[in-house]
């Protein structure tokens, strides 16, 4: 029997520095409700998306770094992208730069959250695998200092049951991790949603530049397949800031198949029928892990963070 789940990818297009939060917001809604208009009931935005790429930049004053973050969720500039949800009667996926005070102590995260079609949070995620550097590298082109920013997540990675089936969420650079999505698979996931901010120039290997778009879907394709489940990517793309950022915005279903893709590097919405039955396809069979993995093997993989030689 199948378990539909009409499921829109919303790429936004290069947010300027000097763009208020209202500008981007404005421009979401406009998105979620063209996915309405075309059925859909989750909608997936992108990393990061109430502002600019900010971590290209080396900044030292906190006050101008915090600046960039969001202290509560919804708040006065994001409320009207949960009301707008509200009147719609359709869920969201938020990709946003947040500031915690817990335990008396300040936190930086990359987060996603999860809106149901009420407009309440019913899940939460942090980004763990921070990318980049920490420290000015004045060879740059431009910096990649989310190191220096965030704060590792620190909620693993959670799934959640919602929209009538068991959900997950990532951020960009863990769709490179097999771990991210293995987690998430050992959960049940039947649908990913992942937000990602990646430029088409990477400054320590640049001859890997005309492979960043063939890497992106490699890597989504790969999880989806090997864990059984929907996934779906959305890229902040085109020139931002003088900086090129991929697009490739898909969704890929449990086969590791490309089923929607964004053909722009703007503001686009592509829509598909998620049948989150199709999932046992993959889960039942193949990957069935109960049959068929062997953990007590893998045990080098969550016993050290680096290269362990044995040889």
């Amino acid at each position: 029997m199948a378990n539909n789940l009409m499921v829109a990818a919303a790429q936004l297009g290069p947010i300027a520095r000097e763009e208020p939060r209202s500008s981007a917001v404005a421009r979401m809604i406009t998105l979620m409700t063209t996915a309405k208009n075309q059925g859909a009931q989750l909608v997936v935005f992108p990393e990061l998306a109430l502002t600019t790429f900010f971590p290209r930049w080396f900044m030292q004053d906190q006050a101008q770094i915090d600046s960039f973050f969001e202290t509560e969720m919804p708040g006065p500039d994001t409320r009207p992208l949960f009301e707008a949800a509200i009147d719609l009667g359709v869920g969201f996926y938020l990709g946003y730069a947040e500031l915690a005070e817990e335990k008396g102590q300040v936190r930086h995260f990359n987060t996603s959250i999860l809106v149901d079609k009420t407009g309440n949070i019913v899940g939460k995620y942090r980004k763990v695998h921070l990318p980049g550097h920490r420290e000015h590298e004045a060879w740059r082109q431009f910096q990649h200092l989310e190191k220096r920013y965030f704060d590792t997540g620190d909620l693993g990675f959670p799934t959640f049951k919602a929209f009538g089936g068991i959900l997950g969420m990532c951020i960009c650079n863990d769709r490179r991790w097999p771990e991210t999505f293995r987690v998430m698979g050992l959960q049940g996931a039947e649908l990913v949603m992942l937000g990602y901010n990646t430029p088409v120039h990477y400054p320590p290997a640049p001859e890997h530049d005309h492979l960043q778009d063939f890497h992106n879907h490699l890597v989504m394709q790969a999880s989806a397949y090997q864990n059984g489940t929907w996934v779906v990517g959305v890229a902040k793309a085109g020139c931002e800031e003088g900086c090129d950022l991929i697009g490739g915005s898909c969704i890929i279903a449990p086969t590791g198949e490309i089923v929607a893709q964004c053909k722009t590097l703007g503001d686009e919405v592509i829509i598909h029928q998620c049948d989150l039955e199709r999932c046992r396809e993959i889960q039942s069979n193949i990957f069935d892990f109960a049959q068929h993995r062997q953990p007590e093997s893998y045990q080098l993989i969550t016993a050290t963070k680096g290269v362990r030689k044995t040889v």
